[in-house]
């Protein structure tokens, strides 16, 4: 029963943990652009778009197109970084141990 106890308890811990690590990167910001540097997005370390900037120069009515492809490509690179993010600090947690997948402790991938 004692062993059970202790697991518990560091069920509990971890969620603390996690919960901390959530907060943590809800403040943490990554940048990301793309057309060199005409477009630039900020997300939140949890992947959510808080700034999109444009370059005026690149506001063309005849080319909308081309901004479009712009702001996806940075969009998609600021949650790709955020996402990397994220993983460093799980990984952080987990000592190195990639406590997250539980596919590996199944015999999965």
């Amino acid at each position: 029963m004692n062993n059970l106890h202790q697991l518990f308890q560091l069920v509990q811990q971890g969620q603390a943990k996690l919960t901390e690590i959530q907060t943590q990167l809800a403040s943490r910001t990554v940048t990301a652009s793309s057309g060199g540097g005409l477009v630039k997005v900020v997300a939140d370390g949890q992947g959510r778009v808080r700034e999109v900037k444009i370059d005026p120069s690149l506001v063309d009515p005849n080319d909308i197109e081309m901004l479009e492809d712009l702001v996806q490509a940075a969009v998609s690179e600021a949650q790709a970084r955020a996402r990397q993010l994220y993983e460093e600090e799980m990984s952080r947690m987990a000592g190195g141990a990639n406590l997250f997948n539980l596919g590996n402790l199944f015999g999965g991938s």
